[in-house]
């Protein structure tokens, strides 16, 4: 499953992404990963949860970036949820509504193919997302 956090840029996605993390490791059975474009964010989040910088790897497009997520999810069997901040800026995707939607359907086949959930901030409002991914919106600011 894909689950999208949106908003406009500084209207507290990260916020929402780091309380969502931080509560899912309490129950977890598996790991959990967050993916941030820095390691800002690293006393903010249980030290359970393993924190990666992309920005330490050189991600040009995104379908480099899907192929760096399926590196990590192929190689923890374990892992359950994944975190992804700031998904546009990593993702390399840009302001494109139909590239956006086409890597978030390849989050959802590896979400399937590997059992693990995806929990995206994505920097748009709703209403610029193509509206077959309003389901998978869990918080819209």
């Amino acid at each position: 499953m894909v689950s999208l956090i949106v908003g406009a840029k500084g209207k507290g996605k990260t916020k929402y992404l780091l309380d969502m993390a931080n509560q899912a490791v309490k129950d977890a059975d598996g790991h959990i990963v967050y993916i941030d474009k820095n390691g800002k964010h690293m006393y903010e989040l249980n030290n359970k949860i393993r924190l990666i910088d992309a920005s330490r790897y050189p991600l040009k497009s995104g379908d480099e970036f899907i192929g760096f997520i399926l590196g990590i999810a192929s190689q923890d069997h374990d892992l359950q949820q994944i975190y992804l901040d700031s998904f546009l800026k990593n993702s390399k995707v840009a302001d494109d509504s139909q590239k956006i939607k086409e890597y978030i359907e390849q989050l959802e086949e590896i979400s399937k193919l590997c059992s693990v959930d995806f929990v995206l901030s994505v920097s748009k409002d709703k209403e610029a997302l193509d509206p077959s991914l309003y389901d998978n919106i869990v918080i819209s600011l």
